[in-house]
């Protein structure tokens, strides 16, 4: 069943090209809950296969991730502060979390944003906090652009590594188990990345929760 399911969401990326692409990643750094992780890989492979440009890909991930971002900051700045401590759980982002955010933004300023941009999961959040607390948009715009950057370019690169030499893995639910196993070391590459990115925010939140009020 999932490898029909990520069939068709190739055939899918295929169909809609770099709109779909844009669209798709917009969403996911806005509330809507669409992992990155889906939408950069299969459009990767279908570069690899010469219907888009590699770096088409990447680009158009890109300014999806940008244009979604700067969506949910100036929508967070025209709501505000007090909407989002009583409504703010619809969207992903309860009060402690938005304590938090607010903390790390003051803090870590440009660097926190950037790092957050890394990392699954906290990455379409920030933008809310930053838009809230008035960080310069300018600012704000350049360390999500350079940050989706990276993270379209990891994904794109990973996809068109492991799977894009291979199109029989459509149609074969073993050839892609195989080449899945065969790539392990890219994995652990990632993993031991994202370990890493992991471990500074960890501090990084240690140092902003030891500042907030008792």
């Amino acid at each position: 069943m999932l490898h029909e399911l990520l069939k068709t969401w190739f055939h899918w990326v295929d169909q809609w090209g770099y709109a779909g692409i844009f669209i798709l990643m917009a969403m996911e750094s806005s509330i809507f809950p669409v992992p990155s992780e889906v939408v950069m890989p299969p459009a990767a492979f279908w570069a690899a296969q010469g219907k888009m440009e590699f770096w088409g890909v990447v680009a158009a991930g890109t300014l999806g991730s940008t244009f979604g971002s700067l969506v949910s900051y100036y929508a967070a700045q025209l709501l505000g502060l007090p909407f989002l401590k009583k409504f703010g759980k619809y969207f992903f982002l309860p009060q402690d979390k938005l304590e938090l955010a607010e903390k790390w933004v003051a803090e870590f300023g440009v660097v926190g944003i950037f790092v957050a941009r890394l990392l699954p999961v906290v990455r379409h959040l920030i933008s809310m906090p930053a838009g809230i607390f008035k960080m310069p948009v300018g600012r704000f715009t350049a360390v999500t652009t350079v940050g989706a950057g990276i993270w379209c370019y990891i994904l794109a690169w990973w996809g068109q590594k492991v799977i894009g030499s291979r199109p029989e893995l459509l149609d074969s639910p073993e050839a892609m188990v195989t080449v899945m196993k065969d790539q392990l070391h890219w994995f652990v590459a990632a993993v031991l990345g994202f370990a890493l990115l992991y471990t500074l925010v960890m501090v990084f939140k240690k140092k902003a929760l030891k500042k907030l009020p008792a």
